[in-house]
C-alpha cells in the first residue's frame, strides 16, 4: 500500500517480518521516523527502498487512523509543505489523472 501522507510517502507490505508486523518502507530520511516515531529505521544502498522498519499491524493502523481523524485541510496537494515532496505528488496527480477518462470503460459499464 503506497501512503501518501502531506509530511511523507510510505509504502507498506507483508514482506520480511512476523505475521502480526507490517514492513514500513521510505524513500526519504525522516519519513519513517515522522509517521512511527521510536521505531528503528535501518537503511540500505540494496534495496529500492532505501528505508525500512518493522512496525506492529496494530500501531501501522492506529497511526493511520489518527490521521485520517486529523485531516483539517480541503486539498491535499495545498498541504504539503515540503516543496520536493509537492513536486513529486503533482506528477503522482498527474499520472493519476491520465487513467481518468471522461467517458466509462467499457468494464464500468459492464460491457467486458
Amino acid at each position: 500500500m503506497w501512503i501518501c501522507l502531506n509530511d511523507a510517502f510510505l509504502s507498506i507490505v507483508s514482506k520480511d517480518c512476523p505475521p502480526d508486523c507490517l514492513l514500513v518502507r521510505a524513500r526519504r530520511k525522516g519519513d519513517i521516523e515522522r509517521t512511527f516515531p521510536g521505531h528503528k529505521v535501518v537503511e540500505s544502498l540494496q534495496t529500492d527502498y532505501r528505508y525500512r522498519a518493522v512496525v506492529p499491524r496494530r500501531v501501522v493502523a492506529q497511526v493511520m487512523a489518527e490521521r485520517v481523524e486529523g485531516i483539517d485541510y480541503d486539498n491535499f496537494k495545498n498541504s504539503v509543505a515540503d516543496d520536493d515532496l509537492h513536486t513529486a505528488y503533482a506528477r503522482v496527480w498527474g499520472v493519476m489523472y491520465g487513467l481518468q477518462s471522461s467517458a466509462p470503460s467499457r468494464r464500468a459499464s459492464g460491457g467486458g
